[in-house]
């Protein structure tokens, strides 16, 4: 069974820095965009950033300049560097790998909280 195991949530103030890691447990078949999403309690989740195999990212308007998505694809890894952080920064985020396919697969989530 394929697990994403995610890691480095926690509780900064606003303008500080946290960096997010998710390891995929065992190889998907040709893994191709993994990203990062967020969700706060009642809303829907939304996309923070991609990035495919060849390196290509993108980026919610909200958190450019601010956060940078990397990959590491001998590790099965993405990561998430978040600085400059504000409030409303604060939510669940989400690992997503998607394969070749389109099939998608996510993390159990790791909180976020960001204090003023």
């Amino acid at each position: 069974q394929v697990q994403l195991v995610e890691s480095g949530g926690g509780l900064v103030q606003a303008g500080g820095s946290l960096r997010l890691s998710c390891a995929v447990s065992r190889n998907i078949l040709r893994i191709n965009v993994m990203g990062w999403y967020r969700q706060v309690p009642g809303k829907q989740r939304e996309l923070v950033a991609t990035i495919t195999t060849d390196g290509s990212t993108n980026y919610a308007n909200s958190v450019k300049g601010r956060f940078t998505i990397s990959r590491d694809n001998a590790k099965n890894t993405v990561y998430l560097q978040m600085n400059s952080l504000k409030p409303g920064d604060s939510a669940a985020y989400y690992c997503n790998i998607q394969n070749v396919l389109g099939k998608n697969y996510w993390g159990q989530g790791t909180q976020v909280t960001v204090s003023s």
